[in-house]
């Protein structure tokens, strides 16, 4: 677990040094040359209007990469990388994005499936990369790893974000997951 944070540290600083063109390429170039668990290429999708997608390449591992920027209250350089087994909670996401109006709506969307058993799942331990910023030079990291129905007693971590290391977000629940201090 510590190295897995040590390597986190080292993509967000990694990061304000991706030159490349597109959104999926700077997420590809950081997970690509800063993970070891992760090597080859990521798969690149591109999401249609019915949350569905397109694969723009077959990637050689088992991460996938598409840009977010085209969601509401998304920076206008946004992207995301993660695993392929968690491309269905994605499309989740994204329709729950679309048909409400703002935040709240969304929430009580997430909210309502969770209680209903209709939440799609996370793979366990599956990395989440999402990367931010008005514009790819000041775009920052933002990395989690995914513990669905994780609790403070079946982990030991704190839930407390103060305690200044990793700490265990939306215990209990399939959104569970580990908060990586960063920037």
């Amino acid at each position: 677990m510590k190295r897995m944070v040590l390597v986190l540290v080292g993509l967000v600083v990694f990061t304000a040094s991706a030159q490349a063109q597109t959104v999926p390429e700077v997420i590809e170039l950081v997970v690509g040359q800063s993970l070891p668990r992760f090597p080859g290429e990521a798969t690149l999708i591109k999401w249609n209007a019915d949350y569905t997608y397109e694969t723009l390449r077959e990637g050689s591992n088992t991460l996938v990469c598409y840009d977010c920027a085209d969601e509401r209250d998304r920076a206008l350089f946004s992207a995301q990388c993660t695993s392929l087994a968690n491309l269905d909670r994605v499309a989740q996401n994204r329709r729950f994005r679309v048909e409400t109006e703002d935040a709240a709506g969304e929430r009580a969307m997430l909210d309502a499936a969770e209680q209903a058993g209709t939440r799609v799942q996370p793979e366990y331990d599956s990395i989440w990369f999402r990367m931010d910023g008005a514009d790819q030079a000041s775009a920052l990291l933002h990395a989690t790893i995914a513990m669905p129905g994780a609790t403070t007693e079946s982990t030991g971590l704190s839930d407390n974000r103060r305690t200044g290391g990793v700490w265990l977000m939306d215990t209990g629940t399939s959104a569970a997951h580990l908060m990586i201090p960063g920037r």
